[in-house]
């Protein structure tokens, strides 16, 4: 009998929090061209003889801050959510997990599947709500690179961005909700910080950008709290897309916000750039700047509402394939 098979897939993490093992994720991450459009035979040298040499101290130091008995947070959570949506999926659909750059491969999980099992169908899910080409086309990439050493391929499909759809929309807003109403104090506005992407990539036609803002429309017509859109996690010396995380941040109480609660629904799971960089340096640049009271609030993760979302997305691009009763 042939096998079904559902492939989640996120961006990856560092195999430990120290210099050697984050230089070594950085390099295969910053290498990739979907991530730095830059030409290699300009940016290798960059990236070797600069980049290379100094960030992977300084982020490992991050890494330290939020690692976990479990190990990285984005790779513990991840390994949840897939095992959350296999106990409900059953035994009928194998449920794998991969990541872009690191351990846990796309390239290590599809082979494996394919080596080890009678699958000949696989839906491929990356889970970026809004689509990137330096996320959701990269993670596809890694995937076409895979069937093209194949003699026989499994048929494929692919979870579409779901960044406007009503199951999404509803997860967050009933996550939210519930986060809000356990906070100790009323927010004066609702800040959503996306991932940042340089300018460029909008004028090249990325639909990202918009897609964030869809999002965050749509969330705001079911939320009764102000909502502010930033982007973070610049790098580099390019135009990104702003506003900056940061700098709403800082000036926020000048504007008399000092009460925020802050979340990060484009990111899956808690992450480095969520619990670390939002939560941690975000916290203290806002307080510093006179803020009284935040909150980071968590991302979908497994909980209730994201695993209730994900069965659900799943479910209706298996159809046809796998009963969905």
């Amino acid at each position: 009998m042939s096998d079904t098979a559902v492939i989640l897939v996120n961006l990856g993490t560092p195999d430990a929090p120290d210099p050697k093992a984050v230089r070594r994720y950085l390099r295969e991450f910053l290498s990739d061209p979907r991530v730095i459009e830059i030409p290699q035979v300009v940016w290798q040298p960059i990236l070797r003889g600069v980049v290379l040499r100094n960030r992977p101290k300084r982020s490992a130091e991050a890494y330290r801050q939020i690692w976990t008995d479990e190990g990285s947070p984005l790779l513990a959570i991840s390994k949840r959510q897939a095992a959350a949506l296999r106990e409900r999926l059953g035994d009928d659909v194998i449920v794998g997990l991969a990541m872009r750059y690191g351990s846990h491969s796309i390239a290590d999980v599809t082979s494996r599947l394919m080596g080890h099992t009678n699958c000949d169908r696989i839906l491929f899910a990356p889970l970026y709500p809004q689509y990137c080409a330096a996320t959701t086309a990269s993670a596809q990439d890694a995937l076409f690179a895979v069937l093209e050493e194949m003699r026989f391929q499994p048929a494929i499909r692919l979870l579409p961005p779901y960044f406007d759809d009503k199951l999404y929309i509803e997860a967050l807003h009933a996550n939210l909700k519930r986060q809000l109403a356990a906070l100790d104090f009323v927010p004066d506005r609702l800040l959503l910080s996306f991932h940042g992407m340089p300018d460029r990539t909008r004028r090249l036609g990325d639909p990202y950008y918009d897609q964030c803002h869809a999002t965050a429309q749509l969330l705001a017509e079911w939320m009764k709290l102000r909502v502010d859109v930033a982007f973070q996690s610049r790098f580099g010396r390019a135009k990104w897309l702003g506003p900056a995380t940061d700098a709403v941040l800082r000036a926020y109480p000048g504007q008399g916000v000092k009460k925020l609660a802050i979340a990060a629904p484009g990111f899956s799971a808690d992450c480095l750039e969520t619990l670390e960089e939002l939560g941690i340096r975000g916290r203290d640049s806002f307080r510093g700047s006179g803020g009284t009271h935040f909150a980071r609030l968590d991302c979908l993760n497994d909980s209730d509402e994201g695993m209730d979302m994900l069965d659900a997305l799943i479910r209706r691009e298996l159809a046809g394939w796998w009963p969905s009763s």
